[in-house]
């Protein structure tokens, strides 16, 4: 699965670029418990097609009602400069809408945005550039500028300023069951992955479609993938000849995480070879991972799978994790 925000924007070029109406929503507001967060995007055919989110499906189904042609509804798209709605503003509407209990949302309806700035933007993204888009209130008109850092979402009363980035990336050390369990929970969250294991025995069972395929040595592949701050390096090699000198070049890259499977012995077995032979210290390893995953008992591959992609996407969305002498405790708890 691609990134969400890609999606919904290319989908929305083809449909204007074909002279299909649409309208593009935009959760810009939320209070209390909401079903997706502020920045979340949809677009919405004259047809009643729909791409994206902004709830659990009783929004959608309205707009759908209101601003298409769908099923027989008798909805009309119009025309003109954006429009907020609120959603969920009684109790009466959050049931109605199945918003949680207290929940109210705010979305911006842009009526036919520009096919020609849409391409421009997806374009940029495919490009795997930060882009800022700005929606004047008065008239829809759009800028769209390369932006130096990610950013929340903006409003204010003149205008909408929301940032896309490309999608995120993984580059998996190593083939074999758990990169490809992992590999597959990956896409499906929305990132690039990529596959490097120099060795052709490891390869060739490797069957996970619409991952990329790299033969070089580990660290010349983490090079050539140039790691930024949506991207992360996993390795699962097991082997230091592979996995060493791989993790030294993602660490100085700005990769939001580094990490390579193994036990906690062979973790800081790990962290003691590279202190001795390769010059690194306490400081600058400590942003390597190892053990990595979340503790959740696991033993299998698909389960270790699961609960290192929950570490990855937990690191991703800013979550504080449990201190490793934390997770220590939880395991010798759980074994006792």
């Amino acid at each position: 699965m691609e990134n969400l925000d890609v999606m919904v924007l290319r989908t929305l070029r083809d449909w204007r670029l074909a002279g299909r109406r649409a309208l593009l929503t935009t959760v810009v507001r939320t209070w209390g418990s909401s079903p997706r967060p502020i920045g979340s995007i949809m677009a919405l055919a004259e047809d009643g097609a729909v791409v994206g989110s902004v709830s659990g499906g009783c929004i959608e189904d309205d707009l759908i009602a209101r601003y298409s042609r769908a099923h027989g509804a008798v909805g009309e798209m119009p025309s003109g400069p954006p429009a907020l709605v609120k959603y969920g503003i009684t109790a009466d509407e959050a049931h109605r809408f199945g918003l949680p209990c207290g929940g109210t949302l705010e979305l911006l309806l842009e009526y036919d945005p520009d096919a020609a700035s849409l391409a421009t933007l997806v374009e940029a993204l495919e490009q795997g550039r930060l882009m800022q888009r700005t929606v004047s209130l008065a008239d829809g008109a759009v800028r769209l500028a390369e932006a130096g850092a990610p950013a929340e979402l903006a409003v204010n009363d003149t205008e909408l300023v929301n940032t896309f980035g490309p999608e995120y990336r993984m580059l998996l050390i190593g083939a074999g069951q758990l990169a490809e369990y992992l590999s597959t929970m990956a896409k499906f969250s929305g990132f690039a992955v990529t596959l490097c294991d120099p060795r052709a025995e490891y390869r060739t069972a490797w069957s996970t479609p619409g991952v990329a395929i790299s033969t070089e040595m580990p660290d010349d592949a983490v090079l050539a993938f140039k790691p930024d701050r949506r991207s992360c390096v996993v390795a699962l090699t097991h082997d230091p000849k592979l996995d060493d000198l791989a993790l030294l070049e993602a660490l100085q890259s700005e990769a939001f995480y580094v990490g390579a499977i193994g036990s906690r012995r062979n973790a800081q077995a790990r962290r003691e070879r590279m202190i001795e032979h390769f010059d690194q210290t306490e400081s600058s390893l400590a942003r390597l991972r190892g053990p990595i995953g979340i503790y959740i008992g696991s033993k299998t591959p698909p389960e270790i799978a699961v609960s290192v992609m929950a570490e990855i996407l937990a690191v991703k969305n800013g979550v504080t994790l449990p201190r490793e002498t934390e997770v220590a405790v939880a395991k010798e708890a759980a074994s006792g």
